[in-house]
This record gives structure tokens, C-alpha cells and sequence, in this order.
């Protein structure tokens, strides 16, 4: 490849980045639809296995994806709003618990001066707030609706997201093979051996690190639930959902299943069973889950993992961290490849003579 071929491709990446930051803020259905269809591109190669067509097969799985995320939901929302309903019914008991028992100790041991904590008008906002939006779907459909603008690209979203996935889920095999076409035939076979890596790797992620999240919450619910919490499934589900970021899942559980507990039960036992849930959680997260489902095909670092999502959420929002960890993922899989290139090359061969 000659240097200004080099350039080329420089500028060209450079471009693609400055016009993908520009427009962030309309990709966030095109990710999402992407995502989708990538998770579900190897059941529909299985069906085109089994002689359907690529347009049946992707209905098939479009449907069958729509179905599951249907029930889910069905199950799930209900459930959390009789979850925060009953939060909010029992907030005079934990209110009378934080007066009687908390701001005492908090003055009496740590010095805080309870007259500056004023628990009751705290609550009464909340619960104004609460009764105005008439509900959890209903505060979220509140805070929508305040500009029609708003209203218009939420709607327009919810539409665009099963469009994309649909459409990009029957063609996925098409795109791939076009885009292989166009690759010069001198470097097309290291690309494409970068590219099943590549797919490797966010195969791993994709799959392995949602089964992960989907079943640390379902652990971390059945276990809270067990151990009588009244928000066991809300604080489960929150926990194991936000997983993906190592070790934020489990310190947000516990903390936030602590508090609950005290609260509920006005008792500093009662942590001791919510704390052995998060640790049999973690157990089988690192001995299990985590081995069976993602294996060390991703082998991204904590530390780059909280680095890769905070800074795509700097730089390009909320697209950036849909997009942080797949991406991570890739540059962890060119850097391999580079740094065998590099150790092949007569550079670091001169430096060791």
C-alpha cells in the first residue's frame, strides 16, 4: 500500500467518525435495530439451513423475538409497578423508622443535625409527583409529552427500531458478502480472517453478556424474593441489567438492597441473608455463567470496559454506549492483530539486535 493509499484510508476513517458524531443523535433506532438483527442473524441462517428462505426466516425469528420481548413485558411491567406502588403505600412506616431511629443515631454518633432533614416534606413531594403522574407508564408518558417534538421522535423511533432490525435481519448475509466484494483482493483475506474475530468477539458479548444480565437478575430476584424483600424484583432485575459494567451491578443491588431491607425490616440482621444472595449471585456469576455463556473470547479488562463506556458516552451519548463495548471489542481484536505484525516486523526484530 502506497503512502498516499494510506492517507486515504487515514482521511476516510476520519471522516466516517466526524460524520457518525454528527449524526448520534438519530442513530440510537439504527443501533438498537442493528443490534437486534445480529442477535438474531445465526437462527435465521439455522432456518435457511433447514430450507426456508431468508425472507421466511427472518419473519419467523422477527416474530418469534417480538412474541418473547412481548410476554416479557407483559410479566415485568405490572410486576414493578405493584413493586413501586407498594414502596410508596409503606412510606409512612420507613418515614416514622428514619424520625425515630436513624436521625437520633445519625445526631448522636455522627453529629448530623436532623432539623436540616426534613423526611416528611421530602416524602410529600414524591408522593405529589407520584399521584400526578398516576403511575410508573404514566409518569414515563408524562415526561414525553411535554413537547411535541419529543412525542414525535419517540414515536418515530418505536416504529424505526423493528423496521431496521427487520429489514437489516433479512439482508444481513447480502450486506456482509457485498461489502466482502468490494475489499481488495491483496488484503481481502486478512480482513475477513479480522473480521470472523471480530464477529467472534461481539458474538460472545452480545449473546453471552445479555444471557449473563438476564440471568444474574433473575438469580438476584428469586433470591431477595426469598428472602421476603418487597422490592426483590425491581432491585433484582436493576442490578442484573446494569451488569455489564463490571462490578457496578452487584454494588448497586447491594446497596440499594440494603437500604430496603433496613427500611422494611428495621433490623441490621436482615442484611445478612440480602448480602448472601449478592454473594451466591457472584459465585455463580464467576464459576458459572460467565464461563458457559461469554467464555474468554471477549477478554476485555475491567478498567477498559468503565473507560469504553464512559467515553462513548462522553463523545456521542447515549448511541456511544450501545455502541462502547462492540466496539471495544473490535479495537481489542485489530490490536492483537497488530501487535503480531509488529512482532513479525523488522522493527522489533532490529531493537533486539
Amino acid at each position: 500500500m502506497s503512502d498516499s493509499q494510506k492517507w486515504l484510508v487515514v482521511v476516510g476513517f476520519a471522516a466516517t467518525a466526524w460524520l457518525f458524531y454528527l449524526l448520534a443523535p438519530i442513530l440510537t433506532p439504527f443501533a438498537i435495530g442493528a443490534g437486534i438483527a445480529y442477535l438474531g442473524d445465526p437462527l435465521a441462517d439455522r432456518l435457511e439451513a433447514w430450507r426456508f428462505s431468508r425472507t421466511a426466516a427472518a419473519t419467523l425469528v422477527f416474530l418469534a423475538m417480538t412474541v418473547v420481548l412481548g410476554l416479557v413485558l407483559l410479566w415485568l411491567v405490572p410486576l414493578l409497578e405493584h413493586q413501586v406502588s407498594r414502596l410508596f403505600s409503606s412510606l409512612p412506616s420507613y418515614v416514622a423508622w428514619l424520625k425515630g431511629e436513624v436521625l437520633p443515631w445519625l445526631d448522636e454518633r455522627l453529629g448530623v443535625q436532623s432539623q436540616y432533614l426534613d423526611v416528611e416534606k421530602l416524602v410529600a413531594v414524591i408522593k405529589q409527583h407520584w399521584s400526578q403522574a398516576g403511575g410508573l407508564v404514566a409518569a414515563v408518558a408524562a415526561s414525553i409529552s411535554r413537547s411535541g417534538m419529543a412525542v414525535a421522535e419517540w414515536i418515530m423511533n418505536l416504529v424505526l427500531i423493528p423496521v431496521v432490525a427487520f429489514y437489516l435481519l433479512r439482508d444481513w448475509d447480502v450486506l456482509v458478502a457485498k461489502v466482502r466484494d468490494l475489499l481488495p483482493k491483496r488484503i481481502e483475506p486478512t480482513v475477513s480472517r479480522i473480521v470472523l474475530e471480530s464477529d467472534a468477539v461481539l458474538g460472545a458479548f452480545l449473546r453471552g453478556q445479555f444471557s449473563v444480565m438476564i440471568a444474574l437478575g433473575v438469580i438476584y430476584s428469586i433470591g431477595l424474593w426469598l428472602v421476603d424483600l418487597d422490592l426483590a424484583v425491581l432491585i433484582g432485575m436493576t442490578a442484573g441489567l446494569v451488569s455489564f459494567i463490571p462490578y457496578l451491578g452487584s454494588i448497586v443491588g447491594v446497596v440499594a438492597a440494603c437500604v430496603a431491607a433496613m427500611m422494611q425490616f428495621h433490623d441490621v440482621w436482615a442484611l445478612v441473608p440480602v448480602l448472601a444472595v449478592f454473594g451466591v449471585g457472584q459465585v455463580l456469576e464467576g464459576m458459572l455463567l460467565t464461563p458457559l455463556l461469554v467464555g474468554d473470547k471477549v477478554g476485555l479488562h475491567p478498567v477498559a470496559v468503565i473507560f469504553a463506556i464512559l467515553a462513548g458516552g462522553q463523545i456521542f451519548g447515549f448511541v456511544g454506549v450501545l455502541l462502547a463495548l462492540p466496539v471495544a471489542s473490535v479495537l481489542m481484536v485489530l490490536m492483537r492483530h497488530f501487535h503480531n505484525v509488529y512482532k513479525d516486523s523488522e522493527v522489533y526484530g532490529n531493537r533486539t539486535n
